[in-house]
């Protein structure tokens, strides 16, 4: 761990310098080397599973060991070894076209490793994603200092001693702290930055990195709709909603953070919303398999948020509990539903990250594409219903980060897929080859062959320049 130091940009600073000193002067590491590291990446997050579960679970005040198993630790494995099948692909120089007076020479891109990565990791899902983008990093070849959140301190101790383990310093390194030190880490001039988090911080991370041109990746949130065509609540329907909303508690960035359903289908989704939140959760709030929200701060704040919109009219309407169920475990929120939540709501401006869906209504599909297209494009956008015109709408006619048909959170477990925002809801992307790509820096290079027709293109200029121009502006005709 980094030692106490009256600034705190000092250590970090100097242990950025020690990481691009030994990755200088290793120079890239070889496929050998980097699926080497995968594979001691790999066995540390095996070893140490029961403890990261504990680790969490202490951190929210309670978190089951098989969401933590399935969210986290299942998604950091699949990463892991969907890189190493595929790393011999993703480093091979890519062939380019070469124009017509270069036909002697070949052109191809390369993708070097950066250097060193900085990830800045946040608490909702304080293991995967900080060992998921270091998983990428060392596929692309660099180094990396990660800073976990001081809102999961448990966790972010564990992944420091884990890594400690099988990683020396200059190759891997955790920094703990609190904001002032996650304000430095932003700071620091690495070679490419990675944040996950809020869309407020994110603006914040990006101005404090724009001062050393730091290329960044921003991973932020915002309000995901699932809108459901008419005549489309059913089982299967309710269930994937209420997983996409209640797993973790709704402490996700792709959780649906408001449901638009037609308005002949509303007393069919409150009611099969009930029975499929009955079914995952049979004993309540009070469930084992249900989380805790991770601090006072959010749990007040999201208490606020049901007030707020009590106040101003909306239905609230608690699922799951009975005076002998409950939500009386410490920071525990009952799954609610919020009905009729003017636009003036806290709860539809405000990203929810808890267990509170609004619900709209709508008439036509033109109304839904009317209202997403009029707030912040989102992290993820969720349909339900047939292949068919209004669903081909939908999709061309609104921009998000990705989208679910017919299931929800499912497409950032697809390893071959991009996963990123796009506004206010992120910049760039990692998983696939696109996380490989983001860390790398493609190298354009070109190689003249024994013939150099350019070269007849050099001054003095005559006849046969006044041919070649004709030649190849004519070419395209």
């Amino acid at each position: 761990m980094i030692p106490a130091h009256p600034d705190p940009s000092f250590d970090m600073a100097a242990l950025l310098d020690r990481q691009r000193s030994a990755f200088l002067k290793e120079g890239p590491p070889t496929l050998a080397d980097r699926k080497a590291r995968l594979k001691r990446l790999r066995s540390a997050v095996l070893a140490h599973r029961r403890e990261v579960a504990e680790a969490i679970s202490a951190d929210f005040g309670h978190r089951s060991r098989h969401e933590t198993d399935i969210m986290e630790t299942v998604g950091v494995i699949q990463t892991i070894d969907y890189l190493i099948r595929n790393l011999r692909r993703f480093m091979k120089p890519e062939r380019r076209h070469v124009g017509l007076f270069y036909r002697a020479g070949r052109a191809y891109v390369e993708y070097q490793p950066k250097g060193v990565i900085g990830v800045m990791a946040p608490w909702n899902y304080p293991f995967s994603l900080t060992i998921i983008p270091l998983a990428t990093a060392l596929a692309a070849g660099n180094r990396a200092m990660l800073k976990p959140s001081e809102l999961t301190p448990r966790t972010s101790e564990t992944i420091r001693r884990m890594l400690e383990e099988v990683f020396p310093a200059d190759e891997v390194a955790v920094v703990l702290g609190g904001p002032e030190i996650g304000a430095a880490f932003s700071g620091l001039p690495f070679d490419h930055l990675l944040f996950t988090g809020s869309t407020p911080v994110g603006r914040k991370v990006m101005k404090a990195a724009s001062d050393n041109l730091v290329p960044v990746t921003l991973e932020l949130g915002g309000k995901s709709p699932v809108i459901v065509e008419r005549g489309h609540v059913d089982d299967r329907t309710m269930a994937s909603i209420v997983f996409g909303k209640l797993s973790n508690a709704g402490q996700t960035c792709v959780a649906p953070d408001y449901a638009m359903i037609h308005e002949d289908d509303l007393d069919t989704f409150i009611a099969q919303f009930g029975v499929s939140v009955a079914r995952a959760y049979p004993d309540g709030p009070t469930s084992d398999d249900y989380t805790s929200i991770v601090n006072d701060r959010h749990y007040d704040r999201l208490r606020g948020l049901i007030e707020d919109a009590r106040t101003r009219g909306a239905r609230v309407i608690e699922v799951g509990v009975t005076p002998e169920r409950s939500a009386d475990r410490a920071r525990t929120l009952a799954p609610t539903l919020i009905v009729g939540a003017g636009d003036d709501a806290a709860i539809m401006q405000e990203e929810i990250f808890g267990p509170l869906l609004p619900v709209t209504t709508y008439r036509t599909i033109d109304e839904v594409i009317d209202y997403v297209n009029a707030r912040p494009r989102p992290l993820a956008l969720y349909y339900f219903g047939d292949e068919g015109a209004d669903r081909e709408r939908v999709l061309t006619r609104t921009t998000s980060g990705n989208v679910g048909i017919n299931n929800t959170m499912i497409h950032v477990a697809q390893d071959d897929l991009p996963f990123g925002g796009i506004g206010p809801s992120g910049m760039g992307a990692y998983h696939g080859i696109e996380g490989f790509r983001t860390m790398s820096h493609a190298k354009g290079v070109f190689v003249q062959g024994r013939w150099n027709l350019p070269s007849l293109l050099r001054a003095p200029f005559g006849r046969l320049v006044d041919l070649a121009l004709r030649v190849t502006l004519d070419s395209g005709k």
